[in-house]
């Protein structure tokens, strides 16, 4: 059965319906596309014609970034280090000389059963006659008159030696309790060497507050600078919009998108942030490789800011930069845009 001309009629009109709707989107898309590229390129003229205000802005964005790095960076070593120097403590406890290696292992099975101790390491007599001789093997006058008399009367003066490493260095109490009170060790330890439990713990907690000041007085200079940076793209775009706002009337005449007139004011303060970001992040890079064989010198711990820059996570660190820097000139550019805008 043939179908009426109405039905006919109807068909032909949905499809030519679907195929204007295809064409519209497409068309769309396009003119999306070109609005974007239009954005760009008005934001990117934007920041050529205000080249000084743009250049001022760029710097102390970048200053403020680096500000940041440095903080962040302060904060890691300085922990790291004061971590590093807590591992490397040891208390050794002194014993009477020519105490048997076994009366020093019945110590250690004593001392081990303290959950704080983490490892016991103990040198008779001999033994710590004999680390003597490794750490003088240069001075030849100290070598040349150690006979075997000298060796014997050494052996009868050194004490013997317990080194403990532990968890956790700032809770010794029932360690000392053990090693002070114990009759077990108080019938072993010398009387006129006293166990070592503060050694480093004035530095530690020297660079403990070291890092606690880094990161809270490079916070508060990064916000000082962050403010800065936020004033300074804010003028930057207020000054922006008043030197364009015969364009930006004739735009709204002609029914441009609020997107559009928008738009390129965040370009600008975005490109001033990748700048930033890109600056920031290659000056502290070099920086910090300037200076960490110094840092190095001065037993600072850098190790772990030197893995993340001399691997894959460099590129993020440089992302990181950017990104940053990018928020800083968006932000700043709408808080700008949003206020003044509307009075061009």
């Amino acid at each position: 059965m043939s179908k009426s001309p109405e039905a006919e009629k109807e068909k032909k009109l949905k499809k030519a319906s679907k195929k204007n709707l295809h064409t519209m989107q497409k068309t769309r898309k396009r003119h999306i596309v070109r609005e974007r590229v239009r954005i760009v390129k008005y934001g990117t003229r934007g920041f050529t014609r205000n080249i000084w205000l743009s250049s001022a802005a760029t710097a102390v964005m970048a200053i403020t970034l680096m500000i940041l790095f440095v903080t962040i960076v302060a904060s890691v070593i300085l922990t790291s280090t004061a971590e590093m120097m807590k591992d490397k403590i040891d208390i050794t406890i002194y014993f009477k000389p020519n105490t048997s290696a076994e009366e020093l292992s019945m110590l250690t099975n004593e001392i081990s059963k303290d959950a704080n101790v983490k490892h016991v390491e103990t040198s008779t007599s001999e033994e710590e006659y004999e680390k003597f001789l490794e750490e003088n093997q240069g001075s030849d006058d100290i070598l040349n008159i150690l006979d075997e008399d000298m060796k014997k009367m050494m052996i009868d003066k050194m004490q013997a030696t317990m080194r403990i490493k532990v968890y956790d260095v700032d809770n010794l109490d029932s360690i000392k309790e053990i090693v002070e009170e114990g009759e077990l060790f108080r019938g072993y330890t010398d009387k006129e060497m006293v166990p070592t439990y503060d050694v480093n713990r004035a530095e530690i907690a020297t660079i403990t507050s070291w890092a606690r000041i880094a990161r809270t007085g490079g916070m508060i200079l990064a916000a000082v600078f962050l403010v800065i940076s936020i004033l300074i793209i804010f003028s930057t775009i207020r000054m922006a919009i008043f030197s364009r706002r015969e364009e930006i009337y004739m735009m709204k005449l002609v029914g441009a998108d609020k997107s559009f007139i928008r738009g390129p004011f965040i370009i600008e303060a975005e490109i001033c942030g990748i700048i930033a970001g890109l600056i920031a992040a290659t000056a502290s890079y070099f920086g910090f490789r300037f200076l960490a064989p110094k840092l190095v010198n001065y037993g600072i711990n850098v190790d772990v800011i030197n893995n993340v820059l001399e691997s894959n996570q460099l590129l993020f660190v440089f992302l990181a930069f950017i990104i940053a820097g990018v928020l800083i000139g968006s932000i700043s550019a709408r808080l700008a845009v949003s206020r003044y805008l509307h009075k061009a």
